[in-house]
């Protein structure tokens, strides 16, 4: 519990988020789970004016237990660990969040299991996701250890000074490096896709063709915003489609390439305690590797591949085409 004096009179929620360091929204969750009183009494409202003199006493909630549905049975290789922040590499066909719709465990769930899950004052159990991949999807993804780092990596996935670089294999290759400027919103022949439309939400996304060689194309996308399935929808509208994407591609023989062939390889931002860039590159996988493999030489893919490449390539865009 917290006591404290108020020596200026205020509305309560703001006195309360003065005292802890905390947002407004936080400090009113917190009046209005009954965990705040002004003088002995129990306030629920965030606007009650507190007057000089006022006693107040917050009370912390209790962390509520969270069980796992699924019991976990797997692991998930941890590229970057610190006090605040965990950067994992998912592994293909796992799913970060639970729904009804999915029956095995989660990477929320694998978080919980580790007791990676964030605490909010009043008792709230939560994960530290950021962002999310999709689950054919493998690659970086960054989760928060406290609620401070949360707070700060996802006003830069809103601001895009976190930036995230795909690598994806494709059914043809690249005509041309291109950015391809279309707004995105919902599919209306099938709910469970989306697709280009003149009243979506805005998405920008740049792609660069970085090997083509007997058939396996090699290329990589950068998001300048953050839509559902954006990079499989926009190369959709140009014709071109990710490997093992049965959802916007087409068909594929299960026992050759069972997941979208789509990697989130480089992740970065300002590290909220350090105030510094950080750039994290997630290894390929082996389902992923070994298609590469089998058409391209090694010395070539460590060329296509290497983020002072990839970077120096995005970084100057102005003859790309714009779609």
């Amino acid at each position: 519990m917290v006591e404290v004096i108020i020596t200026c009179a205020n509305r309560l929620d703001v006195s309360v988020a003065n005292e802890l360091k905390i947002s407004r929204n936080q400090a009113s969750k917190l009046i209005k789970d009954a965990l705040v009183k002004v003088n002995s009494k129990t306030i629920l409202k965030p606007s009650f004016l507190t007057s000089l003199q006022d006693k107040i006493s917050i009370n912390f909630g209790e962390a509520k237990e969270i069980k796992n549905e699924f019991e976990v049975n797997f692991d998930i290789p941890i590229i970057y660990e610190d006090e605040d922040l965990l950067v994992l590499n998912k592994p293909p066909h796992i799913v970060v969040h639970g729904a009804p719709s999915v029956k095995e465990a989660t990477l929320v769930e694998w978080l919980n299991d580790k007791e990676y899950m964030l605490s909010n004052l009043n008792g709230d159990v939560r994960a530290g996701i950021v962002h999310r991949l999709d689950k054919g999807t493998s690659g970086a993804i960054v989760v928060a250890k406290n609620n401070t780092t949360h707070a700060a990596l996802s006003e830069q996935l809103n601001d895009k000074s976190m930036g995230r670089i795909y690598l994806a294999l494709t059914d043809l290759p690249l005509k041309q490096n291109c950015i391809i400027d279309r707004a995105i919103g919902r599919n209306s022949s099938n709910r469970l896709k989306k697709a280009v439309v003149s009243d979506g939400k805005s998405a920008k996304s740049a792609f660069l063709n970085l090997v083509s060689n007997d058939g396996l194309n090699l290329i990589a996308a950068k998001l300048f915003t953050g839509r559902t399935h954006q990079i499989r929808v926009h190369l959709a509208s140009i014709n071109r489609h990710i490997l093992g994407d049965d959802l916007y591609g087409f068909k594929s023989e299960k026992s050759k390439i069972n997941r979208v062939m789509l990697h989130a390889y480089m992740l970065y931002f300002i590290h909220p305690r350090t105030g510094e860039m950080v750039e994290f590159i997630a290894p390929l996988y082996d389902d992923f590797k070994n298609l590469l493999d089998k058409k391209i030489s090694k010395e070539l893919l460590d060329e296509k591949i290497c983020p002072k490449f990839i970077n120096a390539s995005f970084g100057d865009t102005s003859s790309w085409l714009c779609i």
